[in-house]
């Protein structure tokens, strides 16, 4: 397998594992937060919330890196 096509699959599968990242997380925003009273006290991260927050950032820098990869590599 060339590196272009090895790129290419791994931004797409980055790509695909960083939306689904981005929507399983959880954020307490109800309808007044949109209104402007949120309320919410700022809890930390814990548990399998803090490793899906490391893993989403992770599969971003993923992608980020190989779209730059494949920018560089000669077609």
């Amino acid at each position: 397998m060339e590196l272009g096509s090895f790129l290419e699959v791994l931004v797409f599968v980055s790509a695909i594992l960083s939306v689904l990242l981005i929507l399983l997380q959880q954020r307490g925003a109800s309808l007044g937060a949109g209104m402007g009273s949120s309320g919410e006290l700022y809890t930390t991260r814990r548990g399998l919330e803090k490793s899906m927050f490391i893993a989403t950032i992770i599969t971003c820098v993923v992608f980020v890196s190989s779209i730059l990869g494949l920018l560089l590599i000669p077609a």
